[in-house]
Parts: structure tokens; sequence; C-alpha cells
């Protein structure tokens, strides 16, 4: 411990004789306290007491002589020598001391050569330079044991001090050379105890500790490494010695021990306290810092560490419950949830239960945007179907807000059993613009595959959207959700049966135009396809694409831009790249290579699909009936909705402007004015056709 003011205050007042009891009593009970005896030596040479500080620090130096605490005598050396000894003193007295340390050492003398510790002895700090260097190397010394990354345990079993470089043997039948200057930073000694040494050594007896004593175990090994270590690393430290099988029966025993500390939130390391009575503080100062969902994450794991401890964590959440209500009703319905499941049995006064948060919410929706618990957020919309009257109004609408499936199967669950229009009316509307919601149209794509209903509401244009979320950017987060539904026993292979014959064309269209796919992936569909049409197999010409001139003349611009431009950066990124070194482990190369693989992709697409592209005629469109090129009015049930039908190249579901291969162009297209069709279930009327320019 440091000197206190009190003692300093004696120092100040001349009371020496109390100063050196203290002293002398400080000896008996600590004598390897430095910071103390270091601290009140100065203190006394501050006062011009340097005889008497020199007389402490010498009893000081022969106790820990008497001692043999060797490792303590020479910190005293490099923190108070000059108080201690005289200046030609210092060098000889920690030679003698290292000699005590590592003299048994066959290598001590080279290793005392190889950092020129025998030469300029009156070069104190360059002294203590050489004596760190000496100390990194002397406890490599032949016959130690030491753990190296990749390689794991081995033994030193050559010093070349001509070389100035190790040989260390991991077992193989050459060992690994290591030159002094690397093997700090590439090798770690292992002590004697060290559970890697123990793994090296004794691996039966370890074994034979993981089935008899798991915590001792991981007392051990967290303190062999002596600092935080995630689960992985202790699993991994322990691979040999906790079979695989058995890793999870053996970790969920050994750290319930009350010693073991868990720190962080999401990826926890882990220490060893020193007591019991330290762990649970140790917890404490780590909830009072903690932000409010992590301290519900600690009263989950830690609060039956203690009961004291459980009831004041427990009690500092009802408070921030309450005064969360207002400001946060999200986080206070956590709260509450937590409270009745992991502190029900404390009896918490004070503390607001779920069923009264929802009961007072006028309008629920803040506390349910502010869950951000999944479990947490289920119980909510439960209690709201139980205690309100609005739970159907309030489902549908957060259907578009939600983004976790399972809560949008509950809420898509309970929408069909009461009210399955509004849950199909949604449905429609996200199809048409799956873009704007990539979490919604995911789960749409993804719960088809198990729901007939589903996919047999509009199969094309599922398939269809389905293909461009796989090749939209925005739709990246959800690509690892989208692929497998393009696979063998996914949503598009069943999405085929429910085509009619005259979507079966369309939709092969669509599979050969879908940049998103692979071509096993495209090569699979098309033969379901055939093989439910086969017809298709016999169809032969050219594909065509119309689109305004606009969209062409766009398309044509990009693949310029690919060719000119993006191409030669890119070869060029992978040539340097290249040049960077080893391509397996290199970023920069993989990163290169793999934006080269999506260019020529592109490139070839934009070449295949331009050379199908017809540009759309406007001048000589026939505006006696709904044709590719038009501009439709409808009227219906006193709405008006106006719908451009041009090429794929052109559509913005969003503002109307439809490609001729969705359902509702296809419904219109040979339509008059008169004609009746029906949009997003209305009934509107043909009023008007003209030309899209107009």
């Amino acid at each position: 411990m440091a000197i206190s003011r009190e003692l300093r205050n004696r120092i100040e007042k001349q009371d020496f004789d109390s100063v050196e009891a203290a002293w002398l009593d400080h000896l008996e009970t600590d004598p390897g306290d430095l910071d103390f005896f270091v601290g009140v030596a100065r203190s006394l040479v501050g006062v011009a007491q340097d005889e008497r500080a020199r007389f402490l620090l010498e009893v000081l130096d022969e106790a820990l002589r008497d001692q043999q605490r060797w490792h303590t005598r020479l910190e005293l050396l490099r923190g108070a020598g000059s108080l201690l000894l005289e200046p030609e003193q210092i060098h000889p007295e920690i030679l003698e001391t290292l000699r005590a340390l590592y003299g048994e050492s066959p290598s001590f003398d080279g290793f005392v050569k190889a950092v020129r510790l025998d030469k300029a002895p009156h070069d104190t700090p360059k002294t203590w330079e050489k004596v760190d260097r000496f100390r990194e190397l002397a406890i490599y010394d032949v016959g130690q044991t030491v753990w190296m990354a990749g390689k794991g345990p081995g033994r030193v079993a050559e010093v070349n001090l001509e070389l100035d470089s190790l040989k260390v043997d991991f077992g193989g039948k050459t060992p690994l050379t290591v030159g002094f200057r690397a093997a700090p930073k590439m090798l770690m000694a292992l002590t004697e105890g060290h559970v890697l040494r123990r793994k090296l050594e004794e691996p039966e007896a370890l074994v034979a500790l993981a089935d008899e004593d798991p915590t001792e175990l991981l007392r051990i090994t967290l303190e062999s490494l002596g600092r935080p270590m995630s689960a992985s690393e202790i699993r991994e430290t322990l691979s040999g010695v906790v079979p695989e099988k058995r890793w999870t029966s053996w970790w969920g025993t050994a750290r319930k021990h009350p010693q073991v500390v868990a720190h962080g939130s999401g990826r926890h390391t882990y220490t060893w306290s020193a007591s019991s009575e330290h762990a649970v503080e140790a917890v404490w100062e780590r909830f009072e810092t903690a932000e409010p969902r992590e301290k519900l994450s600690l009263l989950r794991k830690e609060g039956d560490r203690d009961p004291d401890l459980g009831r004041r964590m427990a009690e500092d959440l009802a408070s921030l419950a309450n005064g969360a209500v207002d400001t946060d009703p999200g986080l206070a319905f956590e709260i509450a949830c937590a409270l009745e499941r992991d502190a029900g049995g404390l009896g918490i006064d004070g503390a607001p239960s779920p069923t009264e948060l929802i009961g007072r919410a006028e309008d629920p929706q803040p506390l349910l945007s502010g869950i951000a618990d999944r479990a947490w957020k289920e119980i909510a919309y439960r209690l709201l179907r139980e205690t309100s009257e609005r739970w159907v109004e309030v489902y549908g609408a957060r259907l578009a807000r939600e983004e976790d499936p399972r809560v949008l199967d509950l809420l898509a669950d309970a929408l069909e059993e009461k009210d399955p229009t509004a849950l199909w009316r949604w449905v429609d509307a996200t199809m048409v613009q799956a873009s704007r919601n990539p979490p919604a149209f995911t789960w749409i794509a993804e719960r088809a595959a198990e729901d007939p209903a589903l996919r047999s509401r509009k199969p094309l244009a599922l398939l269809q959207q389905l293909f461009n979320a796989l090749a939209d950017k925005r739709f990246g987060p959800y690509r690892p959700r989208l692929l497998p539904l393009v696979e063998s026993g996914g949503t598009a292979p069943r999405l085929l049966d429910h085509l009619e014959k005259r979507q079966a064309a369309k939709a092969e269209e669509s599979i050969h135009r879908a940049a998103g796919l692979e071509g096993y992936q495209r090569d699979a569909l098309t033969n379901a396809l055939h093989l439910r049409y086969p017809e298709l197999r016999s169809e032969s010409g050219q594909q065509v694409i119309y689109s305004t001139r606009e969209a062409i003349e766009a398309r044509r611009k990009e693949l310029e831009t690919l060719v000119r431009k993006e191409l030669p950066e890119n070869r060029k990124a992978i040539e340097e790249a290249r040049a960077l070194g080893d391509l397996r482990e290199n970023f920069e190369y993989k990163s290169a290579r793999q934006r080269h693989e999506y260019l020529s992709a592109r490139q070839a697409k934009l070449e295949r699909e331009l050379t199908m592209a017809r540009p759309i005629d406007v001048e000589n469109i026939n505006t006696s009936e709904v044709r590719i090129g038009t501009r439709v009015t409808l009227v219906g049930d006193g709405a008006e909705r106006v719908i451009t039908i041009l090429g794929p190249w052109d559509s913005k579901p969003e503002e109307d402007v439809l490609a001729y291969e969705s359902d509702l162009a296809q419904s219109l297209l040979g339509k008059r004015p008169g004609d009746r069709v029906e949009a997003g279930g209305v009934a509107f009327e043909v009023r008007e056709i003209r030309p899209y320019t107009d």
C-alpha cells in the first residue's frame, strides 16, 4: 500500500520513533509492499533524514535476503538503490541478485554477455534496460516449457548464444529456431503448475480433474493465463482435456462457482475472483455502471449468486422502471417482465407489472417499438390481445414495423384467425413494394415455403420479387435467409407448381434474367419448370424486352462505364492486391476478386439483355385498348387511379408505373374504355387510355 497521510504527518512532525515502529510492524506483516517502504524512505530523505532512510532500507534488504525474496529485492534495488547503496555498489548487487534468481541456469553467464550486462557498470539507467532484457531471455533457458500460438506447448531444446537464437521442440522431427529478439513476442514461458504446461507433462491428471472437479480445472485455467478469457478461449485451451461432446455440461457446471465472475455484454469474458465476497462486489460494481438492458442481463445471470445482491439489483431496476414508464415504456416493460421472472420471490415493492403497463398505455405503439428483447415483445403482444379490444388494429399496424420472423409469425397467425382480409391486404402491399420493407418481404418469402395459400396467391409475382431481392443491395443483410429459398425444397421451386400455363414462359424468362442466381440454381429451376410444362422445351425464338429509349440508353451507358472504367480499375486493384503477398490471407485480393466476379456477371447480363431490348414506339401506339406504353385512368368507388404500363427496366410500382409482366398489367392489357378490372380488391372501370408520354 502507499504511505498514509497519518504517517506523512508523523514524518513532518519528526516523530521518527513512531515512523520506525510502523516500518518494522509493516516489515513483519508485508515485506513485499515496496510502495510503502520506498515511499517512507523518500519522505524521510525529503526532511533531511538520509541516514535514517538508508538504515531502514538496510533492515528491509537484510530481511529480503534472509527470506530469499530475490524478485522483491531486485525491485527494491531498482526503486531505491540510490538511497540504499553507493553508486559503484549498485551494479554488483544487481548481478548478485540475478545470480540468486537464475544462477542455476546453464546459460546464465551466456545471457549476461548476450545483453552486455557485464559492460558499462556505472551507467545505471542502461543497466536496468539490460536487466529487463536479461529477464526476458532467462525464462527461455534449456528445458523451459513454452507455448506458441499455432504450435501449442513445447520445450526449449537448445540455446545458441553465438547465433542469438533458441531451438524449441514442439514434438516434431525438426525443432523450430526462434531468435532472441523474437522470443518474447512468439513464446510464452509456462511456469510450474500452468495449465498448458500440465497439458504437456500430466495430461491424464488434468483429464481426471475435469471429471472430478470442473471448477478447480477452471480456476487453474483462469489463474494460469492471468487475464479475462472468453468461453471459446477456455474451450480451446482445454481441448483434449474436456471432450467436445461433454463441453456443454462441463462448462455449465464449472462456471456456476461463486468465484467465477463474468465481464462485458454479448461475448462475455471470465475471471477467477479471490473470494466469493470479492466476486459479489465485482458484480455489483459492474451492475452499477451498466446500461439498463445490461443490468437486466446481470440480474438474470448473477442475481442468484447472493440473496442480498439479487435484492439490490431488483430494487435498483424497480426504481429505473418507474422512472421510465413515460419516457421509455418499452424499457419499463422489459424490466417489469424481468423482475417477475428473475426476482419474483424477493417481493420487491413498487415495481410496475407487465399487465399494468399494457393496460395503462393509451397508444401501445411506443411501448411495443421500445421493446428490444423478442421474448418480452411476444409477451407484450399476447397481453395486448387479452386486454385490449383494439388489438386487431394494432396488430395490423405493427406488421409493417416488426422485423423478427417469430414476432411476425405471431402477428400473422392471430390476424389470419381474426381478420384474414387485413393480413392479405398487407401481404399484397408488401409484395408490390418489396424493397421498401426488406425484412417483411423476406418473412413472406420464407413463410411461403410452408404456406400453400401464400404460394398460390400470386406465385409469379412472388417468384419475380424473390429474384429481384437477391440482386438488390437493399436486401444485403437478408441475403443469407433468401438464398436457401431458391434451392431444392425452398420457396422458388414450390412456387412453380402454382403457376398457370400462361405464366410459365414468363417465369422461365425471369429465371434466366435473375442476376442473383448461380448457374446451377438457374438450371435446377429451369429443369423443374420444364418438367411441369414440357412444351416450354420446344418453344424457340429470342426473348424480347420492351423498354423506353431512355432506359435502354441508361443500360448502354452502364455497360460502357463497366467496360471502360470499372473493369480496368478492378483489374488494376487485383494486381496491386496480388503484390501484397500471401493470397490465402489477403483480404484486399479476395475483395477485388469478388468485385471482379460481380462486374463480369453484370457485364454479361447487360450485353445479353441489350440484344433482347426493343424500344417502345411511342408515335405509333394504338390507344384504342391498353397496350405496352399506355397510361390508363381507372375509376371506381369514388377513387381514381392512373397506371402506366412500360417495360421491366422502367418499373416503379410505388408510382404506379408497372412492368407489362406484372399481374395487374397483364389483367389490363387488351382492355378498352368501359371495360372493368379489379385492382387491389377494388373494382375499377377503364375510363381513359393515352400514350405514356402525354
